[in-house]
């Protein structure tokens, strides 16, 4: 499994309401995508839950790399690059994916990139990570819980879908669920 994350930074002043739209509408286009385990469709105000900017980003969980490349080559997200630009497409590699099976009510996501420091031992934060991403799904409340590696800037993903708002952390990036893609 990998997951994946872009990011479209938008202006201060842009009329959020447009990326409400654009995922109410095109939202359901992919469910059901081959080897998706699920994209939430994400967005952020700037101002809101300690946000500095108004984002689209939208996170994905693959069963396959096959699925991530199939995507990226076809005509959805040729679509998004033409209304949006060409993203930097951010993958890591999944350590730990914790789904429940009620999913669907998710509404807020929580989103830390954490750097590894250099020679840690990386099994053992492998171990430390899932078992916190366990947990999350056992008694944090999460209803899907993600820990995923990226080995060439050396970062760490702790992705978490919440029915309500959590405690948010200081570098914690916040994002309202406007929908959840499923297979």
């Amino acid at each position: 499994m990998i997951t994946m994350q872009y990011s479209f930074t938008l202006p201060a002043d842009y009329d959020m309401s447009i990326i409400d739209r654009r995922i109410r509408d095109k939202g359901p286009l992919l469910d059901g995508f081959p080897n998706l385990g699920f994209k939430a469709y994400l967005s952020a105000r700037k101002g809101e839950f300690g946000s500095h900017d108004n984002l689209y980003a939208p996170f994905y969980l693959w069963q396959t790399p096959q699925g991530a490349s199939d995507f990226l080559c076809g005509p959805g997200f040729e679509t998004l690059t033409d209304a949006f630009g060409w993203p930097q497409v951010r993958t890591w590699i999944v350590w730990q994916a914790e789904i429940s099976p009620d999913i669907a009510p998710a509404r807020f996501a929580t989103r830390d990139i954490l750097q590894t420091e250099a020679y840690t031992p990386l099994a053992d934060i492998r171990r430390a990570e899932s078992a916190a991403t366990e947990a999350d799904l056992a008694t944090g409340g999460a209803l899907a819980s993600i820990s995923g590696f990226e080995p060439t800037s050396w970062t760490r993903v702790r992705f978490r879908l919440w029915r309500e708002i959590p405690k948010i952390g200081e570098h914690t990036q916040t994002y309202r669920v406007g929908h959840l893609s499923l297979p």
